[in-house]
Order: C-alpha cells, then sequence, then structure tokens
C-alpha cells in the first residue's frame, strides 16, 4: 500500500519496441458487487481518517543486533520514512528493516529495524511526523513479508442518507464471498510511470542504470513489482470476465487455508466443496522463476496473458533475485469486517491479510475511483 512518488526516467519509449500494448492500470476494475448501489462518499478527508496498523509476524526476542521501532506516522510515504530514519540515524537506507510500506496519507502505526549501534540516536530522535512510541532487540533485520496482515479503522465522509443500508447490503455480499483481491493504483506510480518503466527493463528497452543511483535500488524493485501486479490483475479481471473467480479448474494451483499448503487440482470436483467452504484459496500468477506454474488450460491461459504484452517467463530470470515470483489470493475474506453510521459518515474496521489494499475493499462499498485511491 505505497503511494511513494513514481519514477522519472532519462527517457521512455512511447511504445513497447516488441509491438506490445501498453498496459492500462487505470481502466475500470470490475466490481464483485457491481449490481449493488454504491455508497458515494470522500476518502481520506484526512490523514486522521485512514488508520492502518501492522500485525507484526513476530515480536523482537529481547537478543540481537537489532533494533525494532515500533514507528507511528502521519503523511509521510514509506520511501520518505526510510529516508528520514536513515539520515536521522547516520545509517544508509539498506540498513532500514519494514515488513511491509504503508499508505502516505494516513496515520499508520508499524515495525522498522535498524542496527543496534544507532541506540543513542534512536533515543534521541524527534520528527514532527514520525513518533517512536516503543523499542526493542531481535536478532534479524525486518525483511518485506514478515508481518501477518493490517488493521484498519476507516472513515468515509460526505456520504448520502441511505449509506448504511447499502453499505449492509454490500457487506453480507462481501462475508458470503469475498473481494477481488487486485492491486491497487497507487501501486504502479503516477501515470503509471513505475509500471511503465518495469515493462521496459523486464523487456530490455531500458538499462537500470539510467534510474538515478540514490534511488536506483527502491525503483528498481518498485518498477519489476508494478509489472507482476499489473499482470495478476489482468488474469485476475479476465477470470471474474469468464465467471470463473468462484469456480475451480483442474491445473489451478490452490492454497489450504488452514495450513498455507499448496497443491495442484486434479479433480475439480472433489475441491470445489473445499472451496466454497473457505477451506481452500484460488491462486493467481505473479509471474517469476520460483512461481508454482499452473497446469493445462489454465497454464495456457498465464501463457497467453504474458505474450500479450511482449514477455515470456525468461524474461523474469534477468531480475530473479528481484522478481522470484509466488501465487497470489484471487480473492481476500476481510476479518472482523464492520460498518458503522456517523453524521454524514461510515466508519469502517476490519483485517486484512499482507499485501491485501484496504482502497480495493471500499471501492466495492463507494463505486466511486479517485485519485486518493
Amino acid at each position: 500500500m505505497s503511494n511513494d512518488p513514481a519514477p522519472q526516467p532519462a527517457e521512455t519509449s512511447p511504445a513497447p519496441a516488441s509491438g506490445a500494448p501498453r498496459f492500462d492500470p487505470t481502466q475500470s476494475l470490475p466490481y464483485l458487487t457491481a449490481d449493488l448501489p454504491g455508497v458515494g462518499g470522500t476518502l481520506r478527508a484526512s490523514p486522521e481518517d485512514f488508520e492502518v496498523e501492522e500485525l507484526p509476524e513476530y515480536l523482537p526476542s529481547g537478543e540481537g543486533e537489532f533494533i525494532y521501532l515500533w514507528v507511528e506516522k502521519r503523511g509521510l510515504s514509506a520511501e520518505q520514512l526510510t529516508s528520514h530514519l536513515a539520515r536521522e540515524l547516520g545509517i544508509a537506507l539498506q540498513d532500514v528493516g519494514m515488513a511491509g510500506m504503508k499508505d502516505r496519507h494516513a496515520v499508520t502505526r508499524q515495525q522498522v529495524s535498524v542496527p543496534r549501534k544507532t541506540a543513542e540516536r534512536v533515543a534521541a530522535f524527534q520528527h514532527p511526523q514520525i513518533r517512536i512510541l516503543r523499542t526493542g532487540i531481535h536478532r534479524n533485520k525486518l525483511r518485506p513479508g514478515h508481518l501477518l496482515g493490517n488493521r484498519f479503522g476507516i472513515v468515509v465522509r460526505n456520504v448520502g442518507p441511505d449509506a448504511f443500508t447499502r453499505a449492509e447490503a454490500i457487506r453480507e455480499r462481501i462475508e458470503q464471498f469475498g473481494v477481488p483481491n487486485y492491486y491497487g493504483e497507487q501501486r504502479f506510480g503516477r501515470d503509471a510511470q513505475t509500471l511503465s518503466l518495469g515493462f521496459e527493463l523486464l523487456r530490455g528497452e531500458s538499462d537500470p542504470y539510467r534510474i538515478p543511483r540514490a534511488r536506483r535500488k527502491f525503483l528498481l524493485r518498485l518498477a519489476l513489482s508494478a509489472v507482476q501486479s499489473a499482470l495478476f490483475n489482468q488474469a485476475l479481471m479476465e477470470r471474474m470476465a469468464e465467471g470463473l473467480l468462484h469456480r475451480v479448474l483442474v491445473g489451478d494451483v490452490m492454497q489450504v487455508t488452514a495450513t498455507g499448503g499448496i497443491f495442484t487440482v486434479e479433480d475439480a470436483d472433489r475441491e470445489q466443496p473445499r472451496f466454497d467452504a473457505g477451506e481452500i484459496m484460488l491462486t493467481g500468477p505473479i509471474f517469476g522463476p520460483r512461481m508454482i506454474p499452473t497446469r493445462g488450460d489454465v497454464a495456457a491461459r498465464e501463457e497467453r496473458l504474458l505474450a500479450a504484452h511482449g514477455l515470456v517467463p525468461d524474461h523474469f530470470l534477468k531480475y530473479k533475485n528481484l522478481t522470484p515470483g509466488t501465487r497470489r489470493h484471487y480473492l481476500i475474506r476481510p476479518r472482523d469486517l464492520t460498518v458503522s453510521g456517523e453524521p454524514g459518515a461510515l466508519r469502517f474496521g476490519f483485517t486484512l491479510p499482507a499485501g491485501a489494499y484496504a482502497t480495493v475493499l471500499l471501492r466495492e462499498f463507494m463505486k466511486v475511483e479517485s485519485e486518493s485511491q
């Protein structure tokens, strides 16, 4: 969930040299609840209307060479938070560890790790938009993905008088069927420049050394991830368009909800009841050399998607450390989803797994697209 600034490459080609179509991440993503009227409204009227609290995968053990900071930030992107901490603590950007990138236009609380040698500077740290709420000691640096999920408290303002009734109908539908696990538009950068750079890098039409050195590592990772995210969104949209988002197919890769175990479907009729009961989850492609492949017709769909954008699986080998690949749930089922009414507003509370976007859930309720999302 990042609103980090988009890269500004020195040059960008107006169209991919391969002749593949440009990917448009701003195209309207289909709603699961398209037949239910939305509540409209305004999101992020103030940072305090959008609160996010990280659910850590583990807590500091009390021993080790890293300090874990429980940080609250207001109105700062992940990149800005990293830069401020690195500068004030006298360390390199790569010495700051995070489990997840949090929204800029929000009040967020999360764990951040820094080397233990910074203890004195940590104690003296002050910043008007960053508060260190508590600290602990641990053995390892925080890495992306070292979290269970995020808890949200969000207010949508300027809604209509019947907003609560509409919201309740949508909430009941989502409780039953889940919500499409799209990547949010902020993933792709301003005017999709981050995404365009990622495609050009993978196709060999651009070179990482054209990115300013100070931001190269960060923007390279962000641009390549944007491609993986956009391709996942496209795969998800195609599945929805064919009425297959809640149907198990032979060759699908599924994940067991309770254990996280992965398996490939051999008997769709046998697995469909388990999917309907929420025991297993349908996954889509995050392309890369370590992605578990699907089989049969499902695999052919994924191959066609890559080919449509001038890519083949081997393109991801060039940056295999940054694009290892994995599988991502096509659907998410929010936990503890609540809606309450306030004068002219609705207050939402819910918990999402790591990597899921609150704005993707809220768009099902609001039925409006805005730059603030």
